[in-house]
């Protein structure tokens, strides 16, 4: 009994620092990702969709979302046994207290949730955001993570997805590939005019801590202090590093010369990849999953450009591909040693035909289901306001900054001139500028 309760306290323990560092993942590693992605007068709406999504979908969590996710339920949707978490205090969920698991799961809705932001940022309504993505979370995310986690029918066809690949990272990608569509481009995307990345250390800062921050996503997907939580670690470190070293050479090569923003982008592509297999396959697997991951979604943000889609900070192209080519080879390197199953190569085809199906049904209802809440929202809101989900052109030249939220990270650039050297109050602090001149053109 005493070693019974040791392990349960390491577990715990565990199980309490990789809570601690998924939700680092969305505040502030991903705020921090697309901050820095985002044009300097989209800075602050493009963390603020961040923050706010993380305080939306927690309140929704403890509601209702948990009990539709892994409530009994049937192979669609769980059940409302557990809506505001009814039973959930003095049980347990294998060797953690159930409260604990609501906690984790927890940050696994709230990155899910905000990935998506990333596909249409600079350019959508804050309030219909937020509209969008608490009816997502629970109609979307709610149904697929039961489909896999929750006893549904995904699990029963033994879809293989330890971490999130279907659950997190494909949904979130192929609904953000819709709601860009849905939105539009960005004014001046396809036209000749360069939309680069306002501060690319903001973008290094925050890929770090995602990269930290996905050890807790992945090994801390064991839900357990054990082995196969220790593989996990080893090989989504190994992937993200194959990732980023791979992704830095194709760029070297076809453009000459190595960014940080192609090595970063390209360790986040092993993150994703990685994950669906992250409980299932050993490192060898998870080197190769990772030199193949930065080369092809280094091409796949590519697409945006050729189809005419503007998927802003490549939500898509890194997510959504990434995690449809982690679901395929999941499905090839699955090693029954590591995780109990076996993949194509390891002599169980099946496998392969399996989470091609999972990857299938994943895309297919995240698209439909994004067109289905978007498009009458976007109806609704301009019969309501006089405008659609997208802010105007006007807007959208100041800046989503000032246009939704009334604030600036420096200044209101269309409204003030400022001379060098002259001083600006920005809030309880004050900045000096130099020594720039900004015309009020």
């Amino acid at each position: 009994m005493l070693e019974q309760n040791a392990k349960e306290e390491g577990d715990i323990a565990f199980m309490l620092i990789s809570t601690a560092l998924v939700l680092m993942m969305t505040i502030p590693g991903l705020a921090l990702f697309y901050g820095g992605l985002a044009r300097a007068p989209n800075v602050l709406s493009t963390v603020m969709q961040s923050f706010a999504i993380t305080c939306l979908v927690s309140v929704l969590w403890i509601i209702a979302g948990y009990s539709l996710c892994f409530d009994a339920g049937n192979p669609f949707i769980g059940g409302a046994n557990k809506f505001w978490l009814t039973g959930v205090y003095g049980s347990m969920s294998g060797s953690i207290p159930e409260v604990l698991f609501v906690m984790y799961q927890a940050t696994f809705a709230i990155i899910t949730c905000a990935i998506i932001t990333g596909s249409f940022a600079e350019r959508m309504r804050f309030a219909p955001t937020l509209i969008f993505v608490g009816i997502w979370h629970l109609i979307v995310y709610c149904p697929i993570a039961h489909w896999e986690w929750g006893g549904g029918f995904m699990s029963q066809w033994h879809v293989l997805d330890f971490a999130g690949g279907d659950v997190v990272h494909i949904s979130s990608g192929a609904s953000g590939l819709a709601a860009s569509i849905i939105v539009g481009k960005r004014k001046g995307f396809g036209q000749g005019q360069e939309l680069p990345p306002h501060n690319i250390l903001l973008v290094f800062l925050g890929a770090s801590l995602l990269w930290v921050g996905w050890f807790g996503f992945n090994a801390g997907s064991a839900i357990a202090a054990n082995e196969q939580a220790s593989i996990a670690m080893l090989v989504t470190h190994v992937s993200a590093a194959a990732g980023g070293f791979s992704w830095m050479l194709t760029e070297w090569i076809f453009r000459k010369k190595p960014s940080v923003l192609g090595a970063v982008s390209g360790a986040i592509a092993g993150l994703v990849v990685i994950t669906p297999g992250s409980g299932y396959v050993n490192h060898t697997g998870a080197f190769v999953m990772g030199l193949i991951a930065g080369p092809f979604c280094y091409f796949s943000i590519q697409l945006k450009h050729i189809l005419g889609f503007d998927d802003a900070l490549d939500a898509f192209g890194v997510h959504g591909v990434g995690g449809m080519l982690g679901g395929i080879l999941t499905g090839c390197f699955a090693d029954a040693a590591i995780g109990g199953q076996n993949g194509a190569f390891y002599g169980n085809p099946k496998q392969l035909g399996i989470q091609l199906a999972g990857i299938a049904v994943t895309l297919v209802y995240s698209i439909i289901m994004t067109f289905i809440i978007l498009k009458p929202l976007d109806l609704i809101w301009r019969a309501a306001t006089g405008n659609g989900i997208r802010v105007t052109e006007e807007e959208e030249d100041r800046g989503l900054d000032l246009s939704e939220h009334g604030e600036s990270m420096l200044f209101d650039s269309a409204h003030a001139k400022l001379e060098p050297d002259q001083t600006l109050n920005v809030g309880p602090f004050e900045s000096r500028v130099y020594p720039i001149t900004v015309n009020a053109e």
